[in-house]
């Protein structure tokens, strides 16, 4: 007997087929002869033959014999099938006690064969077409039943060797052969399904190897006419390069590859092709590679910030030393510098300054009046006029990936139902954050670790905490008479009369004409004012050298009048005569300082208290403040509050005033009135006081004391707390000025001469 283990396939009776002579003498302990008894045993599943044991294999099997060999192959014809009574199996040893398993003949023959020539013929018309049908009509027409069919096509059949066994251990013939059928036509439907899908592909892939071969062709062409006329360029092959060339990061360029497919399919003539165009100029315009690190020479950049800028030193020396910084580090790093002060001091200008003394790109941003969060982050596309924001907008303009971009006006961003535009700002200007600032209208991150960001402001007030806690506040405190002299001569007329187109020869202007036009023609903290005064002399001067009227021009202080057609601004200097309850105190205005008288008056009444001049409401808290300070001082006076009524008023009545500075100047105003005793025009003075009668720390003090200057006073009384902020005011000022600090209101008192020694204290 030889044993023959299959796994996969299907062996029924009746079925002839031929085998390879050479493996069943491998499975038989004799030589092969026709004649002999095989044993088809069918294996649950797929093992090797030193593996199979007895619970491997199927309790029934099917039995056959070798009906001839011909050379190399022996015939083998299958017989009936048998049930395995015993099974003893060890790899290719077996031994089997089997017995014939009967089969019920309920089908007729004439019907089976009938339904063995459908399948047959089914199966060629399903091969029609294909490279295997010629070998195959041979092979098949040899098949003379339904069982040699299912039998040597059964390795092929999408069915389980469970389901392949059910059709072997069908006793009933007619429901063996509807088993057949089904397994049958199922795997025909379904290698005609693959085949379908097979030949789609096939063709899908022959359209896109022929469109690639093609595309390969046009491109060559392109490239040889783009050799002969470089500026016929295709807007799709100048994106390719740009994009190839940009250096972009891996998620950058694949947005600009699919937006560039996407331009590829929409064509010229379709209504997305602008929007898809503008996208990739802009993204392929930025510069994505870094720029290495430029040698920084901390000398060379001081000499930069000294021609460029007279005075400001403290914010020159706080600007070298981040230049320090970044020079030690190899990179941009440290503070967001934060310049705050009046306008026309040099803010924005000291911006450009330090990109020249960087040797960087220069780009100014302009925020005020900004509402809407898209204009820092962008706007998304998915609206019609889709735009970037302004901060990688101006990345884009500066062509570089590390300027020095200076944010102009960050107090006057506006929120509201738009967005908060400063909480845009903090991802902009947090270190830890902006290495992957992403603008919604690029929709891809962008490193702003490199940029250096310089903001200005006029005031702190309005910028919101998160905001001012990510910069360093340097203020601006203005310009003296003396700085606002040097920048006039050596910067803005220079630079007017070049602007007119006028040399030195023609125009002469002296130093007291230019002390006369600071002193009666401006009155700002900054120098914008005196920059338009220059202008406008320029302009007069040019009027008179092309009339012909003169071919030189000299301007003196009293031709001022004429040729500026402006008169002289009329500033507040300090009264004539002392009075009872007159003082002179000091204010901060974003325009610089200013003095400020405050008048007390007494009148027939009954204990009110009216307050002109449109003081807000923390001056009106200092007036109730210092209202019940002169009565605990000054007690014996304490009945004229009682039947009297007090007037306090502040001059230039249509502008607002308010802040916490004005408290000892309203006390000494009012303990003046009750005393009697006046106090000097030449005093003036400033800070908050408590009920207790401390005086406390004010700000804005440089720019009081200017004012003071100005306006004549010869005695500065400041809190003792402010000394350290003397150090930021002029020399010329601090010269001019006899500074007073004080710490109690009584100091003050006593050192106008309201306050007797007999008072209390």
């Amino acid at each position: 007997m030889i044993y023959i283990p299959y796994y996969g396939a299907l062996t029924l009776p009746d079925v002839s087929c031929y085998f390879k002579l050479d493996a069943l003498k491998e499975m038989a302990d004799k030589p092969i002869e026709v004649g002999d008894k095989v044993l088809f045993l069918m294996l649950k599943e797929s093992k090797k033959d030193d593996e199979i044991r007895a619970e491997d294999i199927y309790p029934i099997a099917t039995r056959g014999v070798v009906e001839s060999i011909e050379g190399e192959w022996a015939l083998l014809h299958t017989t009936s099938r048998v049930n395995l009574d015993s099974i003893q199996a060890d790899g290719k040893s077996f031994h089997v006690e089997m017995r014939t398993r009967p089969e019920i003949n309920d089908l007729d023959p004439e019907e089976q064969n009938k339904r063995f020539q459908k399948m047959r013929s089914d199966m060629l018309e399903a091969l029609e077409g294909t490279q295997w049908l010629m070998g195959a009509r041979n092979y098949v027409m040899r098949w003379n039943n339904m069982n040699e069919l299912v039998s040597l096509t059964s390795a092929m059949l999408q069915i389980s060797s469970d389901e392949k066994y059910a059709i072997l251990a069908e006793d009933s013939v007619a429901k063996r052969t509807e088993r057949m059928e089904k397994a049958f036509y199922e795997s025909l439907e379904l290698y005609k399904v693959n085949s379908e899908a097979q030949d789609a592909q096939k063709q899908s892939n022959e359209q896109l190897y022929r469109e690639q071969a093609i595309r390969r062709q046009m491109n060559y062409l392109q490239g040889e006419l783009d050799k002969l006329h470089p500026e016929n360029v295709t807007d799709i092959q100048k994106f390719e390069k740009k994009i190839q060339e940009s250096g972009m990061n891996e998620t950058a360029r694949a947005e600009a590859e699919k937006v560039l497919n996407r331009m590829k399919q929409e064509g010229q003539e379709g209504h997305e092709y602008g929007m898809l165009y503008d996208y990739l100029d802009f993204v392929t315009g930025l510069v994505w590679k870094k720029e290495p690190p430029a040698e920084i020479d901390l000398e060379a950049a001081r000499k930069v910030l000294d021609e460029d800028h007279f005075g400001l030193k403290k914010t020159k020396d706080r600007i070298i030393q981040q230049i320090a910084v970044m020079a030690l580090n190899k990179k941009q790093s440290g503070s967001i510098l934060l310049f705050v002060g009046a306008p026309g001091t040099g803010k924005t200008s000291i911006g450009q300054s330090i990109a020249k003394a960087l040797q960087r790109k220069y780009v100014r941003v302009s925020l005020g009046g900004v509402r809407d969060e898209a204009e820092i982050r962008g706007h998304r596309r998915t609206y019609i006029g889709a735009m970037p924001g302004r901060i990688m907008d101006g990345i884009r303009r500066s062509g570089a990936s590390n300027p020095v971009v200076v944010l102009d006006e960050v107090d006057k961003l506006v929120r509201d139902y738009g967005g908060d535009p400063s909480s845009a700002l903090l991802e902009v200007l947090d270190p830890e954050q902006n290495a992957t600032f992403t603008d919604h209208y690029m929709n891809v991150p962008y490193d702003l670790s490199d940029v250096l960001f310089v903001c200005t402001a006029n005031t702190t007030d309005t910028i919101p905490e998160p905001l001012l806690n990510r910069m360093e506040v340097i203020s601006f405190p203005g310009y003296s008479a003396l700085e606002k002299f040097q920048i006039a001569k050596r910067h803005l007329l220079p630079k007017a009369m070049e602007k007119a187109g006028i040399s030195e020869e023609q125009l002469t202007v002296s130093d007291e004409t230019l002390r006369a036009v600071i002193a009666d023609y401006t009155m700002e903290a900054g120098v914008r004012g005196l920059k338009n005064r220059l202008d406008t002399l320029c302009r007069a001067a040019a009027v008179q050298l092309v009339s012909g009227a003169k071919e030189s021009v000299k301007v003196k202080p009293e031709d001022l009048r004429g040729l500026l057609e402006l008169a002289p601004i009329r500033h507040d200097h300090i009264l004539e005569a002392k009075a009872p309850g007159i003082v002179t105190g000091l204010a901060w205005t974003q325009a610089g300082g200013e003095i400020l008288f405050i008048e007390t008056l007494f009148t027939k009444g009954n204990g009110k208290t009216v307050i002109t001049g449109q003081l807000g409401d923390v001056m009106k808290e200092s007036v109730q403040i210092a209202v019940s300070l002169v009565k605990s001082i000054f007690p014996e006076e304490s009945e004229k509050f009682v039947h009297n009524d007090l007037h306090i008023h502040v001059p230039a009545g249509a502008v607002p005033k308010d802040g916490p500075s004005a408290g000892i100047t309203l006390t000494t105003a009012l303990a003046s009135l009750v005393t009697g005793n006046a106090v000097s025009p030449e005093y003036a003075m400033t800070g908050e006081v408590s009920l207790r009668g401390v005086v406390m720390p004010i700000g804005g003090l440089p720019e009081k004391l200017m004012a003071a200057q100005r306006a004549g006073v010869k005695q500065v009384f400041i809190p003792e707390e402010n000394q350290d902020d003397l150090m930021d005011v002029a020399e010329e000022v601090r010269q001019a000025l006899k500074i007073v600090p004080v710490h109690y209101v009584t100091d003050v008192l006593k050192q106008t001469g309201v306050m007797k020694d007999t008072c209390a204290s």
